[in-house]
């Protein structure tokens, strides 16, 4: 957008119309306004995950920022209201389906089922950590590289997003920190 913008303002001699120019004088005062906006709610985001416990706590785990932090406490409220760490990912669409017939059992893609935009959040969160992979795979352990080697990529990221929420689970449950098996 900064680019397009920067080449407009640059055709003001130019031969476009000048109501053509006053429209898009428009759209980017709206435009600047708009990235002046996102600015402060990111602002105040990071002031309301900084405030809260348990969203400082899971902020401790890579691939989870401000904004699944916040979303992650505001949605969930409790981690006693699931059994387990599965029932949490399974609550956000995370786990396989399953379909069975005659004591046959397929497992298919994810369920997608229960809440998409936290769902979502994991995947990106996901997906961030294995762009970082050298870093990270330390943090995860082994199965983390082998998984990556062995699987598409997508694959690996839904399934590191399982273990995200389930990870996510376990800091609210216990309201402890995120540490690696080495740092324990």
């Amino acid at each position: 957008m900064k680019m397009l913008f920067q080449w407009i303002a640059d055709q003001k001699y130019q031969t476009l119309p000048q109501s053509l120019m006053y429209e898009l004088s428009l759209i980017h005062a709206h435009y600047l306004y708009l990235n002046e906006q996102i600015k402060i709610q990111d602002t105040k985001l990071k002031q309301l995950a900084e405030q809260h416990e348990l969203a400082k706590l899971l902020k401790t785990v890579p691939g989870i920022g401000d904004l699944t932090a916040t979303l992650c406490v505001a949605d969930v409220s409790a981690a006693s209201n699931f059994s387990n760490r599965r029932n949490m990912a399974a609550w956000l669409g995370l786990v396989p389906r399953q379909y069975s017939t005659g004591g046959k059992t397929k497992l298919l893609g994810v369920s997608k089922r229960g809440n998409k935009h936290l769902r979502t959040l994991f995947i990106h969160g996901a997906r961030a950590v294995l762009s970082r992979l050298e870093t990270t795979g330390k943090v995860f352990g082994q199965w983390l590289v082998d998984l990556r080697a062995s699987k598409p990529f997508n694959v690996v990221v839904v399934a590191l997003a399982n273990k995200l929420a389930r990870i996510a689970w376990a800091v609210l449950y216990h309201r402890q920190a995120f540490k690696t098996a080495s740092q324990s």
